[in-house]
C-alpha cells in the first residue's frame, strides 16, 4: 500500500469514527467578578473549537471591555458602574467590618437589605434585555443554540426561554438552589449545608443543626430571595411560574468542583463536576519577579491574595498582616492596591496585579495565603501547594472546611486573628511535612481523571447543542410536589391502613369478648 493509499484510508476512517463537532451559536448572559474569570476561561474554549460566542454586556458591568474576542451584544441599564460596584462594597463592608459588633438579628437584617438592593439593581439589569424588544428580535435573529449562564444572577433562564433554547448553568455553589430548584439530593445527614461548616461525619447535635440549618436556607429563599423574583417571572413570561421553577429547567448544571475537593455525595446524571477547568501549567514570571523569588534562596516564597473583589483592607488589618508576613523567613509576594501598611517588611512585596496561576507552579513557592475563593484553591492543588486560609464571606468559610478536613491547609480567622496566629498558621503548613503531603495528594487526584475538566464542561455543553437539550437527563422528581417527593403521602396512606387495621381488629376483639362473656353469662343463668 502506498503512501498516498495511506494518507486516503487514514482520512476516511477519522471521517468515520470521529464524531463531527458542527460549530454553534452561544450566548453568554452576564456574570461578574471571579465568576467571569471562570467562565471566561469555558468561552475561549469554545471559541478555539470554532463556535460563536456573543456576550450579553450589561453597559454598567466592571468587565465591559474584557470582552476578549468574542462577540458583545451591548444593552443599556438604569443604574451606573460606580452604583454597582458601591453596593458591592457595602455587602464586603458587612461581613468584614460590621459583623463581628453586630448581633445575630441586627445581620440578618443588614443581610436582608443587602439582598433587596441587589435585586431590585438585578431587576433593572434583567429589564435592560427582556423589555427591549428590538434587542430580543435581533437574537432570536442570530438563531443560538444554547445560553450559558451562571445562577447567581437571576435571568438567564428568563432570556432563554423568550429565545427559545436551552440553557446551561455553570456555578461552585448557590447556598441550596441546586438542592431546592435542580433536585441534587442532599441528605442532611451527611451532605453539610454550608452555613453549618461541618464536614460529612457528624454526630447528633452537628446533625441537628445541619438539619436546621437546611431548613433556614429554605425559609430563607422562600421567604426573601424567591419572593423578591416570582411575581417578576411571572409578569414576563405571562404564566404562573417561579424563579425556582424556571431554574429547574436547566439541561446541565456545571458544577466548578470535584472530588479532590467535595465531600462525597448523590448526584444526578445532569450535573457535572468540572472543578479547575481553569488551571494551567505555571508559565515563566516577568524577569524582576522571578529575580525576586530566587532571591529567597531555600526558604521559598509565600503567595498572598485576597481574590479580585478585596481591593483594600482596613489599616489595622494591613499592619497586622504585614507584621506576620515579616517575621517568616520566606519572601513574600502579596497582591494588595490599598495604601502600604507602616509594618510592611524587606521580604514582602505588594503587586497590583501578580500571575497567581505561576507563582503557585513555581518550585520555590512553600504556601498560599488566600481567602478561600474556589479559582485560588483549585490553583492550589493543580500545583500541590498548601494554604492557609483567612476566609471572609460567602462560600469561602466552607471552601476552607474542606480543604482543612483534608489535611491540606490550616484556617485563620479573619475578624479575631492577631499576627501571631498568621505567623503560626503559616510556619506549620511551611514546616509540617503532612500538610504538603496531602496537598500533593489531592493534585494526583485532580489530574487523575480520564477527561480534564475543561473538555468535560465543553462536551457537555457541545452535548446540549447536539441534541437541542438534555431532557432525558432530568430527573422526574421535578414533576413532583414536596411531599411526594418525600413520600409523605404513601407514608400518610400507609399510616392510615395500619390504623385502620388496628381499629377493625380492636373492634373485632371487643365484639368477639362481648359475645364469650355473654354466652358465658347465660350459660351460668341455665345452670
Amino acid at each position: 500500500m502506498g503512501p498516498a493509499v495511506r494518507i486516503v484510508s487514514f482520512f476516511f476512517l477519522q471521517l468515520f469514527v470521529t464524531e463531527p463537532v458542527l460549530a454553534g451559536n452561544v450566548l453568554v448572559w452576564p456574570t461578574e467578578h471571579s465568576h467571569w474569570l471562570n467562565m471566561k476561561v469555558l468561552l475561549e474554549a469554545l471559541d478555539s473549537r470554532g463556535h460563536s460566542v456573543t456576550l450579553l454586556h450589561c453597559s454598567a458591568s466592571p468587565h465591559f471591555n474584557d470582552t476578549g474576542r468574542f462577540k458583545a451584544e451591548i444593552f443599556e441599564v438604569s443604574y451606573s458602574l460606580e452604583s454597582s460596584l458601591n453596593l458591592v462594597n457595602d455587602g464586603l463592608h458587612i461581613f468584614m467590618n460590621e459583623s463581628p459588633s453586630l448581633s445575630s438579628l441586627q445581620f440578618i437584617l443588614k443581610i436582608r437589605e443587602f439582598i433587596t438592593k441587589t435585586a431590585e439593581l438585578n431587576k433593572q439589569m434583567c429589564d435592560g434585555v427582556l423589555r427591549n424588544e428590538e434587542l430580543l428580535d435581533r437574537l432570536r435573529q442570530s438563531h443560538f443554540d444554547v445560553l450559558l449562564s451562571d445562577p447567581i444572577i437571576p435571568c438567564g433562564e428568563l432570556v432563554a426561554d423568550k429565545l427559545g433554547i436551552p440553557f446551561i448553568y455553570t456555578i461552585r455553589v448557590s447556598f441550596g438552589l441546586e438542592k431546592l430548584c435542580g433536585q441534587l439530593p442532599a441528605p442532611p445527614s451527611y451532605v453539610p449545608s454550608i452555613p453549618g461548616l461541618y464536614t460529612d461525619t457528624m454526630d447528633f447535635q452537628m446533625r441537628l443543626i445541619n438539619f436546621m440549618s437546611y431548613l433556614s436556607l429554605y425559609v430563607y429563599f422562600k421567604e426573601w430571595s424567591f419572593s423578591n423574583w416570582d411575581a417578576y417571572y411571572h409578569e414576563i413570561t405571562g404564566r404562573p411560574t417561579s424563579l425556582c421553577e424556571m431554574m429547574g429547567k436547566a439541561e446541565i448544571w456545571l458544577i466548578r468542583t470535584y472530588w479532590d475537593f467535595e465531600f462525597p455525595r448523590p448526584y444526578l446524571p445532569n450535573f457535572q463536576f468540572v472543578g479547575g477547568l481553569h488551571c494551567r501549567p505555571a508559565k515563566p514570571l516577568p524577569e524582576d519577579m522571578e529575580e525576586f523569588v530566587q532571591s529567597s534562596g531555600d526558604h521559598g516564597i509565600v503567595v498572598l491574595t485576597f481574590g479580585s473583589m478585596i481591593k483594600n483592607l482596613t489599616r489595622e488589618k494591613a499592619n497586622l498582616i504585614a507584621s506576620a508576613l515579616g517575621q517568616i523567613p520566606q519572601k513574600v509576594l502579596w497582591r494588595y492596591s490599598g495604601e502600604t501598611p507602616e509594618t510592611l517588611a524587606p521580604n514582602t512585596r505588594q503587586y497590583n496585579w501578580i500571575p497567581q496561576n505561576d507563582l503557585l507552579g513555581h518550585p520555590k513557592t512553600r504556601a498560599f495565603i488566600t481567602h478561600g475563593g474556589t479559582n485560588g484553591i483549585y490553583e492550589a492543588i493543580y500545583h500541590g501547594i498548601p494554604m492557609v486560609g483567612i476566609p471572609m464571606f460567602g462560600d469561602q468559610p466552607d471552601n476552607m472546611v474542606h480543604m482543612k478536613a483534608k489535611g491540606a491547609a490550616v484556617v485563620v480567622n479573619f475578624n479575631t486573628m492577631t499576627s501571631q496566629d498568621l505567623v503560626d498558621a503559616l510556619n506549620t503548613v511551611i514546616n509540617n511535612p503532612t500538610y504538603k503531603e496531602s496537598a500533593m495528594k489531592l493534585s494526583r487526584i485532580h489530574h487523575d481523571q480520564p477527561v480534564k475538566p475543561l473538555d468535560t464542561a465543553v462536551f457537555w455543553i457541545e452535548f446540549v447543542m447536539r441534541h437541542k437539550g438534555a431532557k432525558h437527563l432530568r430527573p422526574a422528581a421535578h414533576n413532583l410536589t414536596w411531599y411526594q417527593y418525600h413520600c409523605l403521602d404513601v407514608i400518610a396512606f400507609l399510616l392510615v391502613c395500619i390504623l385502620t387495621s388496628v381499629i377493625i381488629t380492636y373492634k373485632c376483639c371487643i365484639f368477639c369478648f362481648r359475645k364469650c362473656c355473654k354466652r358465658s353469662v347465660k350459660k351460668s343463668k341455665r345452670e
